[in-house]
């Protein structure tokens, strides 16, 4: 019988404390691996590009421009990604301006752990 596939994430982040839960929060689940941490935009494009993961989960907020210059690049780097926004910001115009950028799911921080892993689960999904 076939072990079910790794899906593969990359989180980007600049605050360590909720890299390190989010981290822990989809390393706990059998199929889910996080093979890369960044703490600012320009990490997170290059960890995406040489790492290729499934899934990337993007902070809005970040330096060197932030989630939105984040998804941006790596969707025109890496187009197969699937992109989630995790943001602080559950305003309209944060959500746009992610959604112009062509990320999948929008989530705002503190949603349940659950919500956050089945979103990813589903992203990584064959269509």
């Amino acid at each position: 019988m076939n072990a079910p596939r790794q899906v593969r994430v990359v989180i980007a982040d600049d605050d360590a404390l909720i890299r390190d839960a989010l981290r822990a929060v989809l390393n706990a689940e059998p199929d889910l691996e996080v093979v890369a941490a960044a703490g600012d935009t320009a990490e997170a494009i290059a960890l995406v590009e040489q790492r290729e993961p499934d899934v990337a989960v993007l902070d809005l907020r970040m330096a060197g421009g932030g989630g939105v210059a984040a998804a941006r690049e790596i969707r025109r780097r890496v187009p197969a990604v699937r992109l989630v926004a995790l943001s602080a910001y559950s305003d309209t115009a944060s959500q746009e301006a992610m959604a112009l950028t062509g990320v999948d799911a929008y989530l705002v921080k503190g949603v349940p752990n659950t919500h956050i892993v089945s979103t990813v689960r589903r992203l990584a999904a064959p269509s």
